[in-house]
């Protein structure tokens, strides 16, 4: 099994142990809208999977085939049906109008240009319906976390395919001025064979420069809150999650 499949098996698993409130969120918002749903950033279906669970009448895109297959094969083992493919979400195009697109769990993060960021906005806009929303979620930057984590590895232990994995990451700041860090994972069995080395290019992406690209875009209006919930965003959350609109032409 090549190293990006056992990388895509691995975070999967990963994941999965990951104490998050986003599934049910998205969950939420995609079964009380009208229409189809679009996930951009699917991944292997930790939350894609659960929309279809619930009859949600979903699509989905990611640019790793990888993930991709690893999706189609847990879809089969619960009976489920997927309509997914490969893609940019920056400059994909579909015959169908969206009801509502997500962009969940950090995925615009990785977009580390404006260009990209817009570019990603508008192709969204042309996506939806009139009416249609766009959500997606960041993480809110807890400074001193950073300065006292960040740079060193960390290291815990993960049991995958029935053996006990040695996963290690670190973040780390590589642009101060454009806010742009990178993140590195890598895994490897206690004998010391290593199943994958990753490492990518994100940008924390501050709630003015969200808001910026939101006043430049074609949408009409957005709100911003905290957590996955109806609180407006403040300190205390640890994600930021904005609903963008486009509203219909009557409004």
């Amino acid at each position: 099994m090549n190293s990006d499949r056992l990388q895509a098996e691995f975070m999967d698993t990963v994941f999965k142990s990951a104490d998050r409130d986003d599934v049910d969120y998205y969950v939420d918002r995609a079964t009380a809208v009208d229409g189809p749903v679009l996930e951009l950033g699917c991944g292997t279906g930790r939350i894609y999977l659960e929309l279809l669970a619930e009859g949600v009448n979903a699509d989905g895109i990611d640019l790793s085939s990888d993930s991709l297959t690893v999706l189609r094969e847990k879809a089969n083992e619960r009976g489920l049906e997927p309509r997914v493919w490969q893609g940019d979400m920056t400059e994909f195009t579909s015959n169908k109008e969206y009801a509502l697109v997500t962009c969940p769990f950090n995925a615009i993060q990785e977009l580390t240009t404006i260009e990209q960021q817009q570019a990603l906005l508008e192709s969204v806009y042309d996506a939806l319906a009139p009416g249609g929303t766009f959500i997606f979620d960041t993480f809110v930057p807890d400074f001193q976390y950073i300065a006292e984590a960040w740079d060193e590895w960390q290291q815990r232990t993960i049991e995958f395919q029935d053996e006990p994995i040695e996963y290690h990451t670190r973040t780390r700041i590589v642009d101060e001025v454009a806010q742009e860090y990178i993140s590195e994972k890598k895994a490897h069995t206690q004998d010391g064979d290593q199943l994958f080395s990753f490492q990518g290019r994100a940008t924390l992406l501050p709630f003015r420069e969200i808001e910026l690209l939101a006043r430049l875009s074609p949408f009409d209006a957005w709100e911003v809150t905290g957590d996955y919930t109806d609180e407006p965003l403040s300190d205390e959350h640890s994600a930021q999650v904005w609903t963008l609109e486009r509203t219909s032409p009557c409004e």
